[in-house]
C-alpha cells in the first residue's frame, strides 16, 4: 500500500508537468509549423489572410479557455472550510480506495491532498487536486476545451503532413498504419526525427481528445443525476431527489452561457452549504 501511495504521489507531480509540456509543444507546432505551411503568406509585407486570422482566433480561443478553466479548477479547490486539517476517523462504510476515506454527509478525506473534500468526485492528477462541488464546472469545461483543442490540432496536423510531405489520408488505413510505418522508416533513415515526432503528436492529440470527450460526457451524466464518481465506487446508485435541471444549475450556475465562452466564476458557493453538510448527504 505504501508503494502504491508513493506512485500516486509521483503521478500527482508528473501529470501537471506533462500537461504543460504538451500545451507548449502544441502551441509551438501550431504557430511555428502548421499555420505558416498550410496558409503561406505571399510576402513579408503582405497582410495576413482571413483564413490565417480565423484559424489563429479559433485555436487561441480554445486553448485559452482550456488553460483558464484549468487555473480555475486549481484556484477554487473543493475542500470543506469547516473541517479541521487533521486526519479524521473513517466511517464504517469506508471502502478505503487507497486515495480517500469516505466520512459522512458527502465528505471524503483525500490522502493525496490531505484535506476534507466536500462532495468529492475524484482526484485529478493533471490539476493536482480533488474535483468536488466548487470546481466541477471548471473541470468539465477544461475537459471540453482540451478535447476540442486536441482534435483541432489533429486536423491541422493531418493537413500539415498532406501539404508538406504529400501524404494522402483518403484511405482510412493511412492513419492507422502511419505510426508503425513512420517508426520503421525512421530507423532506416527514411523519415526525419521531426516527421516521426509530428506523427506521434497526432496520436497523442487523438488519444487525449477522445479521453477528455468521454470523461466529459460521464461527468455531465453524473452531475445531471446528482451523483459523484465516489458514490458509484461505493455502489450508491440512487438518483438525487432534485430534477436534473436543478442539478446542472447547481454546478454550472444561472449564467452558464457566459461560462461556456470564457472561464469566469458563474457559481457562488453559499455559506449555508458549508455550514450544513446535510445538504450534501448521499
Amino acid at each position: 500500500m505504501l508503494a502504491r501511495m508513493l506512485r500516486l504521489r509521483l503521478l500527482n507531480a508528473v501529470a501537471p508537468a506533462y500537461f504543460f509540456t504538451a500545451t507548449a509543444v502544441t502551441f509551438i507546432l501550431h504557430f511555428g509549423f502548421f499555420l505558416p505551411t498550410i496558409f503561406p503568406s505571399s510576402g513579408s509585407e503582405s497582410p495576413l489572410k482571413g483564413s490565417t486570422v480565423l484559424h489563429t482566433a479559433v485555436f487561441l480561443f480554445m486553448m485559452l479557455n482550456a488553460l483558464g478553466n484549468y487555473i480555475m479548477t486549481i484556484r477554487y479547490p473543493a475542500e470543506s472550510a469547516n473541517d479541521p486539517m487533521v486526519i479524521p476517523v473513517c466511517s464504517p462504510d469506508c471502502s478505503d480506495r487507497i486515495d480517500a476515506h469516505y466520512l459522512l454527509n458527502g465528505r471524503h478525506f483525500c490522502k493525496l491532498c490531505k484535506k476534507v473534500i466536500l462532495k468529492r468526485d475524484h482526484h485529478c492528477f493533471f490539476t493536482g487536486n480533488c474535483i468536488g462541488n466548487r470546481n466541477m464546472r471548471y473541470f468539465i469545461m477544461f475537459c471540453i476545451y482540451t478535447s476540442c483543442t486536441c482534435l483541432y490540432s489533429l486536423v491541422l496536423g493531418v493537413a500539415f503532413l498532406t501539404v508538406e510531405y504529400d501524404i494522402s489520408f483518403e484511405n482510412p488505413l493511412t492513419f492507422l498504419t502511419l505510426l508503425p510505418l513512420s517508426t520503421g522508416y525512421f530507423f532506416i533513415g527514411g523519415v526525419s526525427g521531426l516527421q516521426l515526432f509530428l506523427v506521434i503528436m497526432l496520436y497523442v492529440w487523438l488519444g487525449i481528445g477522445l479521453v477528455c470527450a468521454g470523461f466529459c460526457c460521464q461527468q455531465v451524466l453524473l452531475v445531471a443525476r446528482g451523483q459523484t464518481w465516489c458514490q458509484l465506487q461505493r455502489g450508491t446508485l440512487v438518483q438525487s431527489r432534485s430534477p436534473w435541471r436543478s442539478n446542472l444549475r447547481d454546478v454550472f450556475g444561472t449564467r452558464w452561457g457566459l461560462g461556456l465562452v470564457w472561464p469566469v466564476r458563474t457559481v457562488e458557493t453559499s455559506a449555508e452549504a458549508h455550514a450544513n453538510p446535510k445538504a450534501h448527504t448521499e
